[in-house]
């Protein structure tokens, strides 16, 4: 079974720091991409960083997060990490990890954990 646990939001002060994490398991971690997602209230979901499936591997990220926003995996533990700094309050949001997954059938089926919530605020 596929399970995706994210932890580490809170609350931060406009240019403050966190760091999310993104426990994985039920499938071969090593062998794909990851990804982080954002929703704020009344928006859509949008894609904040991605990370090829090798430790260092190579990563994108949205215009918006660029400089100020690292993802990164440790294969070994089986987990995904996206370093915030510099936060701003329009990082205010709900963040999700991310996999995308073959299924039986040939298609692809797209796997979400349950969010952990961002607030920047003073």
């Amino acid at each position: 079974q596929v399970q995706l646990v994210e932890s580490g939001g809170g609350l931060v002060q406009p240019g403050g720091s966190l760091k999310l994490s993104c426990a994985a398991t039920g499938f071969a971690f090593s062998n794909r991409i990851m990804g982080w997602y954002r929703q704020a209230p009344g928006k859509e979901r949008e894609m904040v960083a991605l990370i090829d499936r090798a430790d260092g591997g190579t990563t994108s990220y949205t215009d918006s997060v660029k400089g100020r926003f690292t993802i990164s995996r440790d294969n070994a533990k089986n987990t995904a990490y996206l370093q915030m700094n510099s936060l701003k309050p329009e990082d205010t949001a709900v963040y999700y990890c991310q996999v995308v997954l073959p299924t039986a059938g040939g298609d692809f089926h797209d796997y979400w954990g349950q969010g952990t919530q961002v607030t920047v605020s003073s």
